[in-house]
């Protein structure tokens, strides 16, 4: 089994990530800890900071890249991840627990140990031109980023794009990042034929808030300048208020709304905190770390939407949650929406100017 180094003996090599620990996840036997006895000639109280943890990017080598679901209370049947773990650091993010699958932490590992798809645009087109297929909206950025930092570089994200525009292959995008504006060109192509949309996540407008949930994330005011860029050029855009965390960020859900609203975004949803496998614990240590007043007050009401437990998995609650405080929020969400206007045209992508091959080039002259 895999042995997983958690690399938190001095927090200074943490610092800028999410996570504020490395523990082995729950496949794994044994763990090490990494702790200063006080013998060790390394780092002392005011010595020059550590270097931080580095970022590793790893080749995934990958026979398929279209993941398919038949989740009941979702609204997608395929999906594509270009990128496993993810450098934005999101400390609630629910694709933490699949660095286990991989031998490696949910903690740091998840947002520095990275797994690229370099060869996803191959994949895709072959996928797409696979007899029989039929087409319907793949979704992007439903586990990790399709635009994390990494993808200015590999542009995997890009390619991935471009296979989608030429099968005239619809397409739906979650991200947090300003990063997908380099591809308004294309996106824009497809919205016009109806076969893109891109939405938002923004969680809070509080920029100190965001920095310290999302350390590697764009800004709120950014991702706010996203959305009205992407419907300046005729890019269907949304905001999602996800994840809603009650006593930290749930006061802001009418604000987040208003302001994507002023941007320009045309719908928007929300999904409650989800605390799946590891992440429960993870969450937990950020809250000390970083709201210690307030970490029980959260964790009880978090509690209190999810049937008395940290997290309940059945479909259709795992979403929204349940009692009073969970359908206090669902009655903002739905006034807030009804007041700004939002959510009235939700157009379904097209699916059928889907265009393998076999009907393009030499062949589409006769």
């Amino acid at each position: 089994m895999t042995t997983v180094l958690d690399r938190t003996a001095d927090p200074r090599l943490l610092r800028g990530r999410g996570a504020v620990s490395n523990a082995a996840g729950r496949y794994e036997r044994h763990g090490r800890v990494l702790i200063d006895d006080g013998w060790d000639d390394g780092w002392r109280e005011g010595d020059d900071a550590p270097p931080p943890l580095r970022t590793e990017v790893i080749a995934d080598a990958t026979r398929t890249i279209i993941a398919r679901n038949q989740s009941p209370d979702i609204s997608f049947d395929r999906s594509i991840n270009p990128y496993r773990g993810c450098e934005h650091g999101c400390i609630y993010c629910y694709a933490r627990p699949t660095h286990a699958w991989l031998g490696m932490s949910p903690g740091a590992d998840f947002e520095s140990r990275l797994f690229a798809k370099p060869n996803a645009a191959q994949l895709l087109a072959k996928e797409l031109s696979a007899p029989g297929y039929v087409a319907n909206t793949i979704a992007m950025g439903t586990n990790t980023d399709p635009y994390q930092p990494i993808e200015k570089k590999l542009r995997i994200t890009h390619a991935i794009l471009e296979v989608l525009r030429d099968f005239r292959h619809p397409v739906g995008i979650v991200t947090k990042s300003p990063l997908v504006l380099r591809d308004a060109d294309i996106l824009g192509e497809m919205a016009e034929m109806g076969l893109a949309r891109v939405a938002l996540s923004i969680t809070t407008l509080n920029r100190k808030l965001a920095r310290a949930m999302e350390p590697r994330a764009g800004t709120p005011a950014r991702r706010l300048e996203t959305v009205k860029a992407l419907s300046g050029v005729g890019i269907p855009a949304a905001v999602m208020f996800a994840p809603v965390i009650p006593a930290l960020n749930d006061e802001e859900l009418e604000s987040v709304l208003a302001a994507a609203k002023d941007a320009g975004a045309r719908s928007a949803g929300y999904v409650l905190l989800r605390l799946p496998l590891e992440i429960k614990d993870l969450f937990r240590e950020w809250l000390e770390a970083n709201r210690p007043d307030s970490a029980r007050h959260v964790m009880s009401l978090i509690r209190q939407m999810r049937g008395g437990k940290d997290y309940d998995a059945q479909w259709h609650i795992r979403m929204r949650g349940t009692g009073p405080y969970a359908e206090m929020i669902a009655r903002r969400f739905a006034m807030a929406v009804k007041r700004l206007g939002l959510n009235k045209e939700l157009r379904t992508l097209r699916t059928d100017l889907f265009r393998p091959p076999r009907a393009s080039g030499q062949l589409a002259l006769f």
